[in-house]
């Protein structure tokens, strides 16, 4: 297992030799196409994380996981994961630290932390995602990608919360 990454660049050495191609001139076209790409990324990326900074430091999430818990337990969600289930599209980091809070709270294998585990490992930063598929391409309308995501990312959730519920 140790040798896999001498490995890797042993064989693209050896394929480059073959194919004649210059590995430090493509090393720097390579180099100099990712620094576009992440200036043109620094915009999208600036205003997500300014904007989920600002709605977790508000005390909005709180406030809304709140008003979405009784709806939620409807269908088969815990109070407890509804901070979870709306910081994890915005924020990896914020969503991390409540699951750090629920773990410490109620114990690594209880019902509500082996569903927020789930949930963690299975859904994505959905708008963060967004942000570099949209700096990158040249159509900005993603609402029904995002929609989509974000009932796939809450179809996900009922789904961890029951299987964890039955095991």
């Amino acid at each position: 297992m140790n040798y896999v990454v001498p490995v890797i660049i042993i064989l693209t050495l050896i394929f480059a030799l073959i194919k004649k191609a210059s590995v430090y001139d493509s090393f720097i076209v390579g180099i100099r196409e990712s620094l576009s790409l992440v200036i043109s990324l620094l915009p999208y990326l600036a205003s997500i994380f300014m904007l989920m900074e600002i709605f977790r430091a508000s005390g909005l999430s709180v406030k809304l996981s709140e008003i979405l818990a009784t709806p939620l337990s409807y269908i088969g969600i815990p109070k407890e994961l509804c901070e979870l289930l709306i910081l994890r599209p915005l924020s990896g980091s914020g969503s991390l630290a409540v699951v750090e809070k629920i773990f410490s709270e109620y114990g690594v294998d209880s019902y509500v932390a082996r569903s927020a585990s789930v949930i963690m490992a299975s859904n994505d930063t959905i708008f963060y995602i967004a942000a570099v598929y949209l700096s990158s391409c040249k159509d900005k309308s993603a609402g029904a990608a995002i929609a989509i995501s974000l009932v796939s990312s809450l179809a996900g959730a009922i789904c961890a919360c029951l299987l964890c519920r039955i095991m």
